[in-house]
């Protein structure tokens, strides 16, 4: 059973645990890992700890997020997702989101990542707050110093690079030039969740 915040309730908590069942399912038959951990990142990563607004509440489903440059093939992700989520109509989908993040990090081989549930969902998605990734390390270091992110956080977040960055066609495990600039794969092996990102 997952560790959870006081205000969800046992049945949440039990829709979290069948949710992601479905979703063990759901990734490992697609493949699709990478794009799943790539949809949970950028949903996050649009947190400013000044103004305390974006961050992972479920706005990703709106198409203005999902139109925004960086975010390029999320709609993907969130196409794949949305017949599980209609199965648990209880679960927000902030909540829902991170957890396909959390179960696409399992599914690859990489540790158990602590899920807790009880964020709410937020009608507005923030904009322009993801870095460019071909602008290099001194931008990423900007951008993430706006959520408190030290340089060893930085660098740790970026290993999870080792599954593509998530910018995969299905089973593909590559990058695709029209959804982030790159071409190719990462890493020789880009749906096994490791360290070979760091030594690439």
């Amino acid at each position: 059973m997952v560790k959870a915040y006081p205000t969800v309730s046992e049945d949440y908590l039990k829709a979290v645990d069948k949710a992601k069942r479905k979703l063990r399912g759901l990734i490992a038959e697609k493949n699709c890992a990478p794009l799943m951990l790539r949809l949970a990142w950028h949903s996050a990563g649009t947190f400013d700890v000044s103004t305390k607004t974006g961050g992972p509440f479920g706005t990703m489903k709106n198409p203005a997020e999902q139109a925004h440059g960086a975010n390029a093939g999320l709609e993907i992700a969130v196409r794949l997702l949305e017949p599980i989520k209609e199965q648990f109509p209880t679960l927000s989908y902030a909540d829902f989101y991170q957890l396909a993040g959390v179960v696409a990090v399992e599914v690859t081989g990489g540790p158990d990542v602590p899920f807790h549930p009880g964020r709410q969902d937020k009608p507005e998605p923030p904009q322009g707050r993801l870095p460019d990734a071909t602008q290099g390390s001194d931008h990423l270091i900007q951008v993430f110093s706006t959520q408190c992110l030290s340089d060893q956080d930085i660098a740790a977040l970026s290993g999870g690079h080792t599954l593509v960055s998530g910018i995969v066609q299905l089973a593909s495990g590559r990058c695709h030039k029209d959804r982030c600039g790159f071409e190719g794969a990462w890493t020789s092996n880009p749906l096994i969740f490791d360290k070979s990102y760091f030594n690439f």
